[in-house]
């Protein structure tokens, strides 16, 4: 398994990054604030894993270890993807899932993107015994780089990407954007956007 991948960022989209290792470009699956957070031609480390298909192979990435050791342990419980775990680790912090399932909190749960209540309870039904404080969690997020990009459409096209409707999530950077300067980092402005969509 690849556990890890340093390199020169290459290339940054929306959800992903191209890392240069040794002359091999590798495309690296990330959480949106991850990649938000990675500047083209700069050094990047990231925690990674590769999930194997019968027709694919697929490398995820993350800035913290704790994530990705949660994006894995997300995908023991029954009807539970990548994709699906990926967006769960772009909503909710290690810590924050933790809690929801100590607590039974479907509620939280439902609020990422392709969770519904059922989904909810068999995350709390199969994770409730094997979940804590995963090892290597918290931790400050890297702050995002600039971007030529306006940030506003950035955000917008990441929340789309983790399953909200254009219009929630024009709706929640609007809320968000009132607390926000008129340049912020990406980065900062999604977790805003997010927090808004999980108030």
């Amino acid at each position: 398994m690849i556990a890890s991948v340093t390199g020169t960022a290459r290339h940054v989209g929306l959800d992903r990054v191209v890392v240069e290792v040794g002359g091999v470009g590798m495309l690296v699956h990330t959480p949106p604030a991850v990649a938000a957070a990675a500047r083209t031609g700069s050094a990047l480390s990231l925690a990674t894993t590769l999930v194997v298909r019968e027709d694919s192979m697929t490398l995820y990435g993350f800035a913290e270890e704790g994530h990705r050791d949660t994006f894995e342990l997300l995908q023991t419980v029954s009807g539970v993807g990548p994709r699906v775990a990926l967006a769960i680790v772009s909503v909710l912090t290690p810590e924050q899932l933790a809690a929801a399932i100590a607590d039974e909190d479907v509620r939280t749960l439902t609020k990422v993107p392709g969770i519904g209540k059922k989904g909810a309870e068999r995350l709390v039904l199969e994770l409730r015994d094997k979940i804590g404080v995963v090892p290597g969690a918290g931790g400050a997020a890297p702050a995002a780089a600039p971007t030529g990009l306006p940030w506003r459409a950035q955000v917008v096209e990441a929340l789309v990407g983790l399953g909200y409707s254009g219009s929630q999530a024009e709706s929640a950077v609007d809320r968000a954007a009132q607390g926000l300067g008129d340049q912020p980092d990406v980065s900062e402005a999604l977790r805003a956007a997010l927090r808004e969509l999980a108030g």
